[in-house]
């Protein structure tokens, strides 16, 4: 992950910030850092599954 830096720092952070939450970076570091089920594994899958396919049929609507 790159940000290029052309003056002020704190532009460039927000735009690290910004580019890792768009990535999923964020989210996916703060679930590594406890135990999780199995149970609970699965029920989160199945969770992020049924939300990408509500994303796509939202933006295969508007076309």
């Amino acid at each position: 992950m790159e940000v290029e830096v052309k003056g002020d720092l704190e532009y460039a952070i927000r735009q690290l910030k910004k580019k890792l939450q768009i990535d999923g970076i964020k989210r996916e570091l703060k679930r590594r850092e406890a135990y999780e089920k199995p149970s609970i594994k699965k029920r989160r899958k199945s969770a992020e599954a049924l939300r990408k396919l509500r994303k796509y049929n939202r933006i295969k609507n508007r076309m």
